[in-house]
């Protein structure tokens, strides 16, 4: 399948409904993007690039943009985004972003069809480089953050969020057989956290902030305590999930398990140098 032929199969399958959601990828794409502004995960990361990059109207490459959550959530917040998604789907492509462009009436968005390893602009345009679960489909990691380090402007910020981090090869192999829609597109991948430390040093981009799985919300969302709570209740009884040491503990389990999940969530803010 391609990746737009899976994701009309799991829209329309009930059992990965969850998969859907959590993903962003529903059929109602402004629901999309209104749970995605919500969510704690965009929360954080508007925190911490404002804070990283505190000037007003940044300008920001989404690179792999996919359906547009993420650059007309940005846009709505007043940033200048250029959104770079080669797929030009209707659904979970640029097609999809140029409706949500027209939905919500903006004119600070951009669309670039185009790959990441061969960006179509010239150097030190962005502030920002912004990529959602993208660096880890790079062919090519090193020249992925080059070409990223090109265009960003002197002290400009790449913003990286979710990308898969494998121990070695069998772990990567063990990642891509429990991944739910691998087996459909074939289209994941993940890297060891050496290569892209090394891709970033490379590229001559320092490491500002390196987040593990459960060093923040950006990598764990949507889990949170209240949901933990809830399916504590919903599996051995409401009285439990009343005991906060209960949820406290069943927490730290849930914390351990993401810091040690074949393909974790790692998310990287570096610094051009």
């Amino acid at each position: 399948m391609t990746w737009h032929e899976t994701i009309e199969y799991i829209q329309s399958n009930p059992q990965f409904a969850e998969i859907v959601a959590n993903t962003y990828i529903l059929p109602e794409l402004g629901v999309n993007v209104e749970r995605f502004r919500q969510s704690a995960e965009f929360q954080e990361t508007l925190r911490l690039i404002r804070h990283y990059c505190p000037i007003p109207n940044p300008y920001l490459l989404d690179i792999g943009a996919g359906n547009g959550i993420a650059s007309i959530a940005f846009a709505l917040e007043g940033f200048r985004v250029v959104a770079l998604e080669p797929d030009p789907s209707p659904m979970v492509g640029s097609g999809a972003i140029k409706t949500l462009v027209t939905m919500y009436e903006l004119s600070n968005v951009q669309i670039v069809e185009a790959f990441g390893e061969e960006l179509p602009f010239d150097n030190q345009t962005f502030d920002i480089v912004y990529g959602r679960q993208v660096m880890h489909h790079a062919h090519h990691l090193p020249k992925f953050v080059a070409e990223v380090a090109r265009v960003l402007r002197p002290k400009g910020l790449l913003f990286t969020t979710r990308d898969h981090v494998i121990k070695d090869e069998k772990d990567k192999q063990k990642f891509l057989k429990k991944h739910p829609l691998h087996g459909f597109y074939g289209g994941e991948n993940a890297f060891r956290l050496t290569e892209y430390r090394e891709a970033f040093a490379k590229a001559s981009m320092q490491i500002v902030e390196d987040l593990s799985p459960s060093q923040s919300v950006i990598n764990y969302d949507p889990w949170n305590k209240k949901r933990l709570t809830d399916l504590i209740g919903n599996k051995i009884g409401r009285i439990f999930a009343n005991q906060q040491w209960l949820v406290d503990i069943g927490w730290q389990a849930l914390m351990f398990r993401q810091e040690h999940l074949s393909g974790k969530l790692y998310s990287f803010i570096a610094r051009k140098e």
